[in-house]
């Protein structure tokens, strides 16, 4: 066989720090928006992203060309650094140091 082909369905979840809420109304939508465009720059396709006040879920398509730590740093390091711009009351923004990333079973 010449050729490769991986589909693997990651589910990835992490909270703010302290679960403070900073997930309000005013950043929900383009936190999720912003997430999502992380990801298909890492060729991660998403598929659903989400969450709560405190706390983000995105479902996507690892890509073959990274790995599932690289994945979780990009994602949280860019997202924060982005989130810290949008409003004086972000500056204090963090995830948690931790994260759940579990293999999603995907049915066609």
């Amino acid at each position: 066989m010449s050729q490769s082909l991986s589909k693997v369905y990651v589910h990835l979840t992490f909270s703010t720090k302290g679960h403070y809420p900073f997930i309000d109304h005013n950043i929900q939508e383009r936190l999720w928006q912003y997430l999502g465009g992380i990801c298909k720059g890492l060729e991660c396709n998403p598929i659903q992203i989400g969450g709560y006040k405190d706390h983000v879920h995105i479902l996507c398509l690892l890509s073959k060309k990274i790995n599932q730590m690289k994945l979780v740093e990009e994602v949280k390091k860019q997202s924060s650094k982005w989130i810290k711009t949008i409003d004086k009351n972000y500056v204090k923004f963090y995830w948690q140091d931790g994260y759940g990333i579990f293999l999603s079973i995907h049915h066609n």
